[in-house]
């Protein structure tokens, strides 16, 4: 067959679909799926309607009197748009991306914007080659942001260091919508040449290029802002928020694990002037979160608790981040719109029932549709569970012979304080020793030093969950049960243990890049839960989650001290100590 043949087959088949959804549209032909006597939210008017949704061919093309080939009865119930998460990384769950999948299509999510940014700093681009793979035909749209700091400072030590060369072909993947949080900030602001080139890189495909810079102000925010970033998910209160929103960028709200923002931020989701620069994000969802509470449901129901308009948080919760990303056939019950919709008992609880995407039921009385997982190339799904390259550590790998940094942990925050110096454990004053193992290239470095505000009282906790370079990270109340945690991560190819006199207390295997798990999302949390339960029998503080908190203590962009490979580093001068 001609190239010719084979393009005018692609027409033909185009046409015949396009004119299958205009006679459905007009009325001559029956709707592929009509949602009858349906009440919808028309985000465009900002209020209720009620009429027959019609379906052809994945697209909602008619409202009013329509019939079906299916028809599904919604009187009593509110049909929302699927919802859209609008920046996650899905391997903060700690599962793959068909569980995460499974978990979040309950809770009326049919597209999220992922950052693979954890897996890129463990595998490089073949991290990005992977979650593409792995997010193929998913009943879920699994949208990409590409990685901006892989590592996320040049102090750290990751699997790999990418320029603008390295993700430039990205740009062209059709699920890939732009360039990720750009946490650089400092790199932006001084002119760094390195860090801006991704920026244009991203530019050069007219895609977009998404913030991430905590109390940025002044002239250095317009740098930032000038510099083509469009949109900051770091807002933790309302004055940071508006800064941004008048100098033209977009907020991410946003309500997940680690960091919860919406609270702090109802004056803008309660505010009619500026609502419509506003979208709803999770960035890290755990395990637990999205079983106990679930996803952009959730943030939809305490949203409408807080005072939110009921139909101005369903627009928060999915047209925006569609118009925002260019998104430009969801987001919207209307013709022409993908008929991804969340149907709900109301607009209070947010209780969804039955999801659909593209016009196929994939969730009903309480299950999820059988899918296919997708396929992943053999090479990527041989290296990815192969990411440990280290030595067999002892006791004497982690010996101290001088005085070292305590880092303070600051309570119910993922800040830290500079708490002096220690040159030994001392349990009673809650001075635990330290460790971060490098595990990507066998370097052999380990960066030692102390940290209070813990709380352990015996034994040593790990986890190759360590943001943003994902090395082992240690915490122990003697030499020799860290040596034994980080070996037996090293064994597990990844996860998190808790260890007492040398035996294994509790662990979750995580043997995908050392981030998530083959298992199943309940499986997982049980495991989970039951290591955070042995966390805190050992002493660590009950209002401190062991394994969450241990992980951002080696992130070397969030103020004030952190521990890297090469040892402690004073976060605001980029300086070791």
């Amino acid at each position: 067959m001609s190239y010719t043949e084979s393009w005018s087959g692609k027409i033909n088949r185009k046409l015949r679909k396009k004119l299958h959804i205009i006679d459905v549209a007009a009325g001559r032909k029956k709707a592929d799926l009509v949602l009858k006597n349906a009440t919808y939210v028309n985000v465009f008017s900002g209020e209720l309607e009620t009429g027959d949704i019609a379906v052809a061919e994945g697209l909602v093309v008619g409202l009013g009197d329509y019939e079906g080939l299916v028809e599904a009865d919604m009187t009593g119930k509110v049909v929302c748009p699927g919802f859209i998460d609008a920046h996650i990384h899905l391997e903060s769950s700690l599962v793959s991306p068909s569980e995460f999948a499974r978990a979040v299509i309950p809770h009326g999510t049919t597209t999220v914007i992922t950052d693979p940014h954890e897996i890129t700093n463990v595998m490089g681009t073949d991290g990005i080659d992977y979650m593409l793979s792995a997010t193929e035909n998913l009943p879920m749209d699994t949208m990409f942001m590409i990685p901006s700091c892989v590592p996320a400072s040049p102090l750290d030590e990751s699997g790999a260091d990418l320029d603008y060369r390295d993700i430039d072909s990205f740009f062209d993947h059709g699920r890939v919508l732009g360039l990720a949080e750009m946490m650089n900030f400092p790199g932006i602001i001084g002119a760094d040449d390195k860090t801006v080139s991704k920026i244009i890189a991203s530019q050069a495909h007219h895609k977009k290029i998404d913030g991430h810079a905590p109390g940025l102000q002044g002239k250095d925010l317009n740098a930032y802002i000038a510099a083509g970033v469009y949109s900051d998910h770091e807002c933790a209160d309302e004055e940071d928020a508006m800064r941004k929103l008048r100098l033209g960028q977009f907020i991410m709200v946003r309500e997940g694990t680690a960091a919860r923002n919406l609270e702090a931020l109802m004056p803008l989701i309660k505010s009619p002037k500026y609502f419509s620069r506003c979208m709803f994000c999770t960035d890290d969802k755990h395990p637990s979160d999205l079983l106990e509470k679930g996803h952009i449901d959730y943030i939809c129901k305490e949203a409408v608790r807080l005072g939110a308009d009921p139909i101005q948080t369903v627009q928060v919760a999915c047209l925006h981040a569609a118009r925002y990303f260019l998104l430009n056939n969801r987001g919207a019950i209307a013709p022409g719109y993908l008929a991804d919709f969340a149907v709900v008992e109301d607009l209070k609880d947010f209780h969804v029932v039955t999801v659909y995407k593209r016009g196929k039921l994939v969730y009903s009385d309480g299950a999820v549709a059988e899918f296919d997982t997708p396929a992943i190339p053999a090479y990527l799904d041989a290296q990815a569970h192969d990411t440990f390259h280290l030595p067999r550590l002892s006791a004497r790998d982690f010996a101290n012979n001088r005085r070292r940094c305590v880092i303070g942990m600051v309570d119910g925050q993922i800040i830290t304080e500079d708490k002096g110096y220690a040159d030994a454990v001392d349990v009673e004053h809650d001075i635990l020793k330290m460790a971060v193992v490098e595990r990507h290239k066998n370097t052999g470095h380990i960066g030692i030093g102390y940290l209070q505000g813990y709380g352990l009282k015996e034994g040593a906790v790990a986890t190759s969950v360590s943001h943003d370079s994902h090395n082992i990270i240690c915490v122990g109340c003697n030499d020799e049960d860290m040596a034994f945690a980080v070996n037996r991560i090293a064994e597990n190819k990844g996860g998190i243990v808790v260890v007492k006199n040398g035996s294994v207390v509790a662990e979750v295997p995580l043997e995908i890049a050392g981030l998530m798990s083959d298992k199943p999302l309940r499986e997982v949390n049980d495991l989970l839960e039951n290591a955070k339960a042995a966390a805190h029998a050992l002493g660590v503080g009950t209002g401190i989650d062991p394994f969450m908190t241990l992980s951002f203590m080696a992130l070397p962009v969030i103020p004030t001290v952190r521990l890297t490979t090469r040892g402690v580093v004073d976060v605001i001068t980029q300086q070791y100590i």
